[in-house]
């Protein structure tokens, strides 16, 4: 008989980073409020978490973070204003963001890292399993990644990954995880983890993902986690204790992701992210392609 395990119903989201690499748009906006068409980065991810049934949001911030809270807060005087002009169209898509789920901010205080701002959620999770949500990797809605990684994990209990298979010379961007098969396609058993190994100490070429389903046992194990690469307190390490050792908080599997992925931590990826999605539009895509196909065009002619 398939065991049954606690129902996830909370998602974290950190968003203490700086965006260094977008400066100087970043020097007074958050990272995560730049657009990816017409929408901030942030609230696709938040629209995702709502879509696999997560509508208890936990957002963990830092200095400067204060317009992620004002977008997903009523703002009463533009409503008003839409509502004087009967623009109903876009009454509803300013509506939609603080409708759209119960949200909830902690401030990580100091960017001690990922594994750190995880462990900033623990006075809000309590003793239940949960989801993270990076904000830099945007799942495409028509790939449900993280309902089925809620499954596995209703499944089998533990902790879940989101894996995606890079080229070996890219998996030092990543973490790594050593796997092997289940009897699903897509799952596989994680036996070990390393974050952004050489290429040639690479125990594969599964890379981690900006999406995890925890068990909540992971905070004790955080609070123990001695700072790791880069100086901080890494959440693969922690995880790499829990693969080792089931009796803490059970199994670690990994979901093994080929969908849709826009990574919009890279300027060349926002870049192409944008393009992608506006493509995808009904109301953008058949004027924009049109556009974008001239334009290649014209380029290719003059190279």
């Amino acid at each position: 008989m398939t065991q049954s395990h606690p129902r996830i119903s909370k998602a974290v989201i950190p968003a203490a980073g700086l965006g260094t690499r977008f400066l100087p748009a970043t020097k007074a906006t958050p990272k995560e409020m730049l657009p990816v068409v017409d929408k901030p980065a942030i609230q696709y991810v938040v629209e995702e978490a709502v879509s696999a049934g997560l509508d208890d949001v936990l957002m963990v911030t830092g200095r400067n973070k204060r317009p992620l809270e004002d977008h997903f807060d009523r703002n009463y005087e533009l409503e008003s204003a839409l509502e004087k002009k009967r623009d109903a169209e876009r009454l509803a898509k300013v509506r939609e963001s603080s409708d759209l789920a119960t949200m909830h901010y902690v401030r990580q205080g100091d960017p001690r890292g990922l594994g750190h701002a995880v462990l900033c959620a623990a006075p809000h999770v309590g003793h239940e399993p949960f989801a993270v949500l990076l904000g830099d990797d945007l799942i495409d809605p028509r790939d449900p990644l993280l309902q089925r990684m809620i499954e596995i994990q209703e499944r089998h209990g533990g902790s879940v990954i989101a894996l995606m298979e890079v080229a070996p010379e890219q998996i030092h961007l990543y973490g790594c995880a050593a796997v092997e098969p289940t009897v699903d396609g897509d799952v596989v058993k994680v036996t070990g983890l390393v974050e952004k190994p050489d290429p040639a100490d690479a125990p594969s070429n599964y890379a981690v993902i900006g999406r995890y389903v925890l068990d909540p046992h992971i905070f004790g194990i955080l609070r123990r986690t001695e700072p790791g690469r880069g100086g901080e307190i890494q959440l693969t390490d922690a995880l790499q204790q829990l693969a080792q050792d089931e009796k803490v908080g059970g199994p670690v599997h990994g979901v093994v992701f080929k969908g849709r992925r826009y990574d919009t931590g890279d300027r060349g990826d926002y870049l192409r992210a944008i393009v992608r999605l506006a493509c995808e539009r009904e109301d953008l895509g058949p004027d924009f392609r049109t556009w974008l196909r001239s334009y290649v065009a014209e380029e290719m002619q003059q190279s």
